[in-house]
């Protein structure tokens, strides 16, 4: 079941205070003939309002406007009247936390504004994001019926914690306790290798910090996010968490109990010196899509630890991850991808799992307690 019927036109709202980037949205969204942009919007109060009324399949949604902010109005839309957003983020330090702000307020994706249509990047995401923006508007309903009953799941005064608000957001509960392993598993792991993208943040938010202080070896993650996004998806992650999390540096070493994330615009691959694994951060390969690309990462990983790698997939757009995930498997390690009803893009998971690579299929929900029956 999807929310947009298979042939009709994909209802896009466009809310951003600049005319200059709402003509230049609505110029790339309906440069494919399956999207239409039923409206815009200048400022949150007047989104708001026109998605209550246009009922878009999509709404994109600037961070910063005036009269009411980005993060208000998506906080208003999922709390009355829930549809996927997107949205438009300035790639600077503040940009990236509010981002995350939105992800965690129930916002699907970000559109970087250096990636926007006034870009000359636009030749090589425009594909992507186009495809990305179809297959989350014909989830709609999946995507908004889990929204929904995450929202349901803790209510005020059950005793759940209710982290304070920032800015203007309002964050759903994470659970701070440990996972409870899944039936042990009797494979040896060395070392965990996470690949994500389109949702990736809120996921791994649902993974890292149920993981114990004491985890025995290093896990590594790769998310398709820009640079200074990743440094602080790390340093939230590390706020929340019993491991230490923290963007991964040149020569870092592969250490238990810590987690490393890929630095958002580099390639991260691993390499063995004096017999201890490390880090080996670089611009290499200069033509890949993806920067970071998770089967770089993977692909170096399965050539060091061989059989003693555990791979996770999570949600994401498209393929990238299937080639070093395969090494993987070949190398005799184990797959966990994640399911695909709590996936917001069901497609790296979706690649792994179509090639029959993946020991084991879970929910979001039931990817830390897997990954801890390891161990």
């Amino acid at each position: 079941m999807t929310g947009t019927a298979a042939g009709k036109q994909i209802k896009i709202l466009v809310v951003d205070d600049s005319a200059f980037m709402r003509k230049a949205l609505c110029i790339m969204l309906e440069s494919d003939p399956m999207i239409k942009v039923i409206g815009t919007a200048r400022d949150g109060e007047e989104g708001v309002e026109k998605a209550r009324r246009l009922k878009p399949d999509l709404v994109t949604m600037d961070i910063e406007m005036p009269r009411m902010d980005g993060l208000t109005a998506l906080r208003e839309i999922m709390s009355s009247n829930p549809v996927p957003v997107m949205m438009v983020s300035s790639l600077t330090t503040d940009g990236a936390s509010a981002t995350l702000d939105a992800l965690e307020m129930g916002a699907v994706d970000f559109i970087p504004k250096q990636q926007s249509f006034v870009s000359l990047d636009i030749v090589k995401i425009k594909d992507d994001l186009l495809a990305k923006i179809k297959d989350i508007a014909r989830r709609k309903s999946i995507l908004m019926a889990r929204h929904r009953r995450v929202s349901k799941a803790v209510k005020p005064g059950s005793g759940a914690p209710r982290p304070q608000p920032r800015r203007a957001t309002s964050r759903p509960p994470v659970d701070m306790s440990v996972a409870t392993p899944a039936a042990k598993r009797n494979h040896n792991v060395g070392i965990v290798v996470v690949g994500s993208s389109t949702g990736g943040p809120p996921a791994l938010q649902a993974v890292i910090p149920r993981l114990p202080r004491n985890l025995p070896v290093g896990l590594l993650v790769v998310q398709h996010m820009p640079a200074m996004f990743t440094k602080s998806l790390a340093e939230r992650l590390d706020s929340l968490s019993k491991v230490n999390v923290r963007e991964a540096a040149d020569r870092d070493q592969i250490e238990p109990g810590q987690v490393l994330i890929a630095p958002g615009g580099k390639q991260m691959a691993i390499k063995r010196i004096g017999g201890r694994a490390q880090v080996a951060i670089s611009d290499h390969p200069v033509e890949a899509l993806y920067k970071p690309c998770v089967d770089n990462t993977v692909l170096s990983v399965a050539d060091i630890y061989g059989k003693s790698t555990l791979a996770v997939m999570l949600t994401g757009m498209g393929s990238n991850g299937k080639q070093g995930f395969q090494a993987v498997k070949g190398k005799g390690g184990k797959v966990i991808a994640q399911n695909e009803d709590s996936c917001v893009v069901y497609g790296m998971p979706r690649a792994v799992i179509e090639a029959g690579l993946a020991d084991h299929v879970v929910p979001i929900d039931n990817v830390a307690s897997e990954l801890l029956s390891y161990f």
